[in-house]
């Protein structure tokens, strides 16, 4: 399959953890732009697929995304993985914590989203919103990480049917994912980390794929995993 006739997808959050799990997944059919902050690891990710090219924007830049977003010719995929973690009790979080939180994790994806839409429709295209467990049941300490998951599913879900027909959407919600991040977080609670208690990226990676692939006349609209063990989140 050569570039010119592959479909194009940009993983935003593709140089690591569940977006880096989803570009191996994606990469024998598709061209991929692999988003990220930091351009060196951007460009050392695409080198090692056989159709990729760095895009490397801090998504919190408005004017950053919107002139990325602007040399983008075809979009047949766009997966949302790049976001934070994190928090505190309500009694302890800031305005800024908040802002922060729902910031990177709700109003960048909604706003690099509206900029790819014209693409995206040409090419009856998917969105791909990778949620978290947490926004169907919050732990304590978890209120405006889980509130941006929360916010995320309620954004798909009328983005699904503003532009039924046009294009799909799919939000993931994935448990606890063994990824770097998520080992910090556990450290910073103060709890053992199992690595067996937690799903590998490659198990997000395919409920991707799974989206991906559906037929033309279906729409994988939500899918929960969850790992085995452990809890929800």
């Amino acid at each position: 399959m050569t570039d010119r006739v592959r479909p194009v997808a940009l993983i935003t959050g593709g140089a690591r953890g569940i977006g880096l799990a989803v570009a191996e997944k994606l990469a024998h059919d598709h061209h991929l732009l692999i988003g990220g902050r930091d351009p060196e690891r951007c460009a050392e990710v695409a080198a090692s697929f056989p159709s990729a090219e760095p895009w490397p924007v801090d998504l919190g830049e408005a004017r950053a995304v919107e002139a990325a977003a602007q040399g983008i010719e075809r979009l047949d995929v766009l997966v949302h993985s790049a976001g934070i973690a994190g928090g505190a009790p309500v009694a302890e979080m800031t305005r800024d914590q908040w802002t922060s939180m729902l910031a990177t994790n709700v109003v960048a994806v909604a706003d690099l989203t509206r900029l790819a839409l014209p693409a995206l429709r040409a090419a009856r295209g998917l969105v791909v919103l990778i949620g978290s467990g947490a926004a169907l049941r919050a732990a304590p300490g978890s209120s405006a990480y889980s509130a941006s998951k929360a916010a995320l599913q309620a954004f798909g879900d009328a983005l699904r049917e503003e532009e039924r027909g046009a294009i799909r959407v799919t939000v993931l919600h994935p448990g606890r994912v063994d990824t770097d991040m998520q080992v910090r977080l556990q450290q910073r609670a103060g709890r053992d980390y199992n690595p067996d208690e937690h799903l590998r990226p490659e198990s997000v990676a395919a409920g991707v794929r799974l989206a991906v692939d559906a037929t033309p006349e279906a729409s994988v609209d939500t899918l929960i995993i969850r790992p085995v063990v452990g809890q929800l989140r």
